[in-house]
């Protein structure tokens, strides 16, 4: 019923993204190379497909040799316009994601622009030793031409049964695909059948320049956010925990955590969501439902809640987060992440 009720929705917005590339296709719509070389990471969906921790491990393996920047949009902040930002900003002022990424790499540049051909410029005025660019999220942003696009696609979610928003969670056209020059397929199966990577190289693979990998993401012990008020003992297998979370597709990470703890409670929220002072009353009296309990939540949720006066005690002595990272199947981020030092040599 609900595609039904939507349908006609999706069809007028694939009509328009479908005339917007035609746009570009055309020469009516202009796109910029610029001379510094620009990895793009994007997806064609919405919801979460791990473009995040993908930034975070190029720019970890990139920073060794070059001067890395990254350039986002900023979602969900209350800004406008070009904002560097730095490690004591708040994120309603640069976005959850961006201040995540500048906590975790503070010597590289992080900006926020929406309007990313005027934010190149004014990067490389500002930075003129920064030697390589990765835009976060901007595979639609077709006003830039980058060197090379990376784009996520959630294994859970295939493309090619899904429809456009918002009838399904296609947010561009599947035609698009042959922009990409490497796939990266998450949340894949630690032991993916052989068949379903053939099935995915078919769907995805349509030129000799692009190249597939698959991967799952690995999660680790729970950290706390606030280390000196959290008890020194970590959080153990089977402890009851109260699952907070507000991104994308929680689906992953809720499953993790079930996998490894007792959950007594699930706070699940909208990807972006600004907590609230009821929202921490809210967990403060799940604690006290269930004094033996920890809250775990993800990074990027633990990047809201830096700010100690808003949080309540009880709830800073039980909030911990916990750390994700790409796992390439068959060690083959090494392969990865040379081909990509390669493609920007080249550049």
């Amino acid at each position: 019923m609900r595609n039904l009720l939507f349908a006609p929705i999706a069809l007028l917005y694939r009509l328009a993204v479908s005339l917007r590339h035609r746009l570009f296709d055309w020469g009516v719509l202009k796109s910029v190379r610029f001379d510094i070389p620009i990895i793009c990471i994007g997806n064609i969906t919405v919801g979460g497909t791990g473009k995040t921790p993908m930034a975070e491990m190029l720019i970890g393996y990139m920073s060794r040799s070059h001067r890395v920047a990254l350039l986002s949009r900023g979602y969900g902040r209350r800004t406008k316009g070009y904002v560097e930002v730095h490690p004591e900003d708040h994120y309603r002022d640069v976005g959850d994601e961006p201040l995540q990424i500048k906590r975790k790499f503070p010597s590289a540049v992080v900006v926020c622009c929406e309007k990313r051909v005027e934010g190149i410029r004014r990067l490389c005025r500002e930075h003129p030793e920064v030697d390589l660019i990765i835009m976060d999220d901007g595979f639609q942003h077709r006003y830039v031409d980058p060197k090379i696009n990376v784009l996520m696609i959630d294994s859970t979610r295939p493309i090619q049964s899904d429809r456009m928003l918002p009838a399904g969670s296609l947010r561009d056209l599947p035609d698009q695909l042959y922009r990409a020059h490497y796939f990266i397929v998450t949340k894949c199966p630690e032991r993916m059948a052989p068949i379903d990577r053939r099935i995915l190289r078919k769907v995805l693979i349509k030129y000799v320049y692009q190249q597939i990998y698959f991967t799952r993401f690995e999660s680790f012990t729970p950290q706390p956010v606030y280390p000196g008020e959290a008890p020194a003992a970590p959080v153990t297998q089977r402890r009851r925990v109260i699952a907070l979370s507000g991104i994308g597709n929680p689906k992953p990470f809720l499953q993790t955590l079930h996998e490894r703890y007792d959950v007594v409670a699930e706070l699940t929220r909208k990807d972006h969501y600004v907590y609230r002072v009821s929202d921490m009353e809210e967990l403060a009296g799940l604690l006290g439902q269930h004094p033996d309990a920890v809250i775990v939540t993800t990074e990027k949720d633990a990047v809201k809640m830096c700010r100690r006066k808003k949080i309540p005690a009880v709830v800073r002595r039980s909030l911990y987060y916990l750390p994700i990272d790409i796992a390439f199947i068959e060690d083959s981020a090494t392969d990865f992440l040379q081909k990509i030092e390669e493609d920007v040599r080249r550049n």
